[in-house]
Parts: C-alpha cells; structure tokens; sequence
C-alpha cells in the first residue's frame, strides 16, 4: 500500500526536552523529522504532536517549534497515544486511515502506538530514520517486532515521494527545490 497525500496524518511522538538528548543519533533523527513535518505542512497534511508528561518531561524541542506551530499537540500518559481520549478523538474526527509515525522512542510509545492503531483499523507507517531509542538495539527490536505486527517500515524519503505521488507539478517542484536536493 502507497501513502496518500489526502488520507495521511502525521504523528510526532515525545520528541520532547529532556528525553532527546539521551536518544541514540538524535540530531539525525530530530533533522528528519523536521524535514518530513515541513513538507507535510507544505503538502497540508494534518499533523498531530504527542507530549508524553510535559510537567516531567518537557515540552518538544526547539529544533521542531516551526513544525509545532502548525500542528495539534496532545498531551498523554499512557505510552500508547491512542488510550489518550483526547488524540483518539482528534484522529477520529479527521477521518483519514493512514497514518505516519516518528518520534521516541521506538521501542515504547512508537511501537504501542502503532500497535494501537493498526488494532482500531488504521494503516500505519513507521518511519525509519526518523524513529529512535536511547540503544540502537531497542530501536532495531522495535523494527522487527513492528514488521511482525504488520506496520509498514518506510523511510522520510519515501513518504515524501509517495504524498508527491507524481513529478512535473507546480508542488512536485516547489518541495524538490526547497526540500529534496541531490
């Protein structure tokens, strides 16, 4: 199954003040989360950003604060997003059956997310280079546990391409010049 622009949410999960810095590759993870919420606003995908105890944890990063400007935020306590009534009624209200999830960390809030939805009947995409773990192996654990589940492993790149879906378009231009170089 293909993304598509017009049924797709974006969710980014945790990425929040005093858990990234104890994450494994953080700034490359943080890089491509920004690059892929960006284009998701470029292409007018809703975006939703979870905040697992802010009181504890904090809020999100600085380096995501032009992503969040546009985007919903939900507080949570449970690791899996989708116990939290107020993200499950905001995901239900939008009515789109796909959706994409980056964040921290992947062996925990990812994962029980991804499994959350996939059991409620959602298409769920997990994006690979934008997830991590304070350990790699957490991470790749994640990833195997998830292919498992059946949860769709992609990467930044291809989600952009595939909410693009065709190139010689005023926006398939626009988001390869300012975002997609060589």
């Amino acid at each position: 199954m293909l993304l598509d622009v017009a049924n797709s949410t974006l969710v980014i999960v945790d990425v929040q003040e005093k858990l990234a810095p104890v994450i494994h590759q953080r700034d490359q993870l943080i890089a491509r989360m920004r690059w892929l919420g960006e284009i998701a606003h470029e292409l007018d995908v809703c975006t939703l950003v979870t905040e697992q105890y802010p009181k504890g944890l904090g809020i999100s990063v600085d380096d995501l604060s032009a992503v969040i400007e546009n985007a919903r935020v939900v507080e949570k306590l449970h690791f899996s997003a989708w116990q939290e009534p107020m993200f499950k009624d905001v995901i239900t209200q939008q009515g789109k059956k796909q959706v994409v999830l980056m964040g921290m960390e992947a062996h925990v809030c990812i994962l029980q997310t991804a499994h959350d939805l996939k059991q409620a009947g959602y298409h769920v995409f997990v994006v690979e280079d934008a997830v991590g773990s304070r350990r790699e192996s957490d991470k790749q654990t994640a990833l195997a546990r998830l292919r498992q589940l059946d949860i769709h492993i992609v990467s930044s790149e291809m989600v952009a391409y595939e909410w693009l879906h065709q190139s010689g378009t005023d926006t398939f231009r626009h988001i390869t010049k300012n975002w997609i170089r060589g």
